[in-house]
């Protein structure tokens, strides 16, 4: 039986201007600071699985060099479509199904239970609320349409069966936080999400791997 290979698409979008709506408790550079630090932590969850950030900016894309992951460069082409790049390029790469995850999870620590290997359908691991989409994994070169934004879970879910894939859904409380806003900056058990992420050890050496195995 061949083994199914997986990649991680991440789309990031400029530290210095993301996470707006967090300006009335955060001050820029710690929204920055903040930004970069999720960031990191999704790149890290992703363990050896490897990784292509999808962006439009030149720190950004330093950034993720120096993380060993592969950078697909998509000025203008929005969220859906960065992401839609990023799945291209696993797909030519010649993996077999691909991890989409965004940038603000403070609290992930491990993708690898939502890569769907041996599912041949789709997974969705929904933000708590059940209207956004954290992370969705899927078959590359299945045709799937992304549609970002409020209610992608119902409109991803809807787009799974379309293409008579398979859904399942992941109800995961490591990537179901995500940070938009500052209400979101705070724990259910009142522990700040920058505490919670304190002490995590910085993401060092991590080996870039251009393609799956062919052996």
């Amino acid at each position: 039986m061949a083994v199914v290979q997986s990649a991680v698409v991440i789309p990031v979008k400029a530290f210095g201007s993301a996470k707006a709506r967090l300006s009335p408790a955060v001050a820029s550079t710690e929204r920055e600071a903040l930004a970069r630090s999720m960031a990191e932590a999704v790149v890290r969850a992703a363990g050896l699985l490897p990784v292509v950030v999808v962006c439009d900016d030149p720190d950004v894309r330093a950034w993720a060099r120096s993380l060993g992951a592969e950078v697909r460069w998509t000025p203008g082409l929005g969220l859906d479509g960065a992401v839609e790049a990023g799945v291209e390029w696993v797909s030519t790469e010649g993996f077999d199904r691909v991890i989409v995850a965004h940038a603000d999870l403070p609290l992930a620590t491990d993708l690898q239970p939502v890569t769907g290997r041996g599912t041949g359908g789709v997974v969705l691991v929904p933000d708590r609320r059940h209207d956004g989409t954290n992370v969705i994994s899927l078959p590359t070169g299945c045709g799937f349409r992304f549609a970002y934004g409020p209610g992608s879970f119902h409109r991803h879910r809807a787009e799974a069966e379309r293409l008579g894939l398979d859904v399942t859904v992941v109800d995961d409380a490591s990537l179901a936080w995500d940070v938009d806003i500052p209400e979101d900056l705070v724990l259910p058990g009142g522990q700040a999400v920058t505490a919670a992420m304190a002490g995590r050890a910085g993401l060092t050496g991590r080996l870039h791997h251009p393609g799956p195995d062919q052996s």
